[in-house]
């Protein structure tokens, strides 16, 4: 991969309080390349030891998050909770740089609109999730799990792109990737039905699995 590829690859968390810290903790743990950024010095001091890259910086500075390399990635995270004026402008001016997918954090249903209204592709309530699940979500395919002991998940997705149009039985499927769907719902269905064998794996469709972490991470990227 170029260096331009492995940039545009990384992933960049605004805000380290509590909740920004366990993200970009749980992403680094992931294997990801994270930028923490922090307009306080104390919080950049207090974290700078275990992280490789943490800077101070206005996330509401547009010229201050271009000079740091943000316009060229891919993802950015705004874990901002003390202000909510804060948090705004900081998506506001991600959206200016053009950042592909921008995840936001809100701390009620109003500011949740906000924050989509300006620019949030999508919007976080950490009161009600984990930084390790919130770092599975944004650097995934899934679009919702729950997981249990020993690693193992029960988690919502899009049919992944190589296997739109085939027909897989569930022993296949378990024997291929280790995972085992118990759930499909085609676009036209209002809700999950049981999978049968020799049932079409259409591409819009939406599908619920279980199988560890590392096995439903595998088989969502399939392409």
């Amino acid at each position: 991969m170029s260096a331009r590829g492995k940039e545009r690859d990384g992933i960049v968390v605004i805000g380290l309080g509590r909740f920004g810290w366990h993200l970009t903790d749980s992403l680094v743990k992931l294997g990801h390349d994270v930028l923490a950024v922090d307009r306080s010095a104390e919080q950049v001091q207090k974290w700078s030891s275990q992280l490789d890259r943490v800077a101070q910086a206005d996330g509401t500075d547009e010229d201050a998050l271009r000079q740091l390399g943000v316009a060229d990635l891919r993802r950015a995270v705004v874990a901002i909770g003390a202000s909510v004026e804060g948090s705004v402008l900081t998506v506001l001016a991600l959206a200016e740089l053009g950042v592909p997918q921008i995840w936001a954090r809100a701390t009620s249903g109003q500011h949740a609109k906000i924050l989509s209204s300006v620019g949030a592709h999508h919007v976080i309530f950490p009161e009600a999730e984990t930084g390790e699940r919130v770092a599975h979500l944004i650097v995934s395919n899934l679009l919702d799990f729950v997981e249990f002991g020993d690693a193992f998940a029960i988690a919502k997705l899009r049919v992944p792109a190589a296997l739109a149009g085939q027909t897989l039985g569930e022993k296949q499927l378990w024997d291929r990737y280790g995972v085992r769907v118990i759930g499909i719902k085609s676009p036209d269905e209002k809700r999950f039905r049981y999978v049968s064998d020799g049932l079409e794996l259409r591409q819009e469709s939406t599908l619920v699995v279980e199988g560890t972490i590392d096995q439903i991470q595998t088989f969502s990227a399939l392409s």
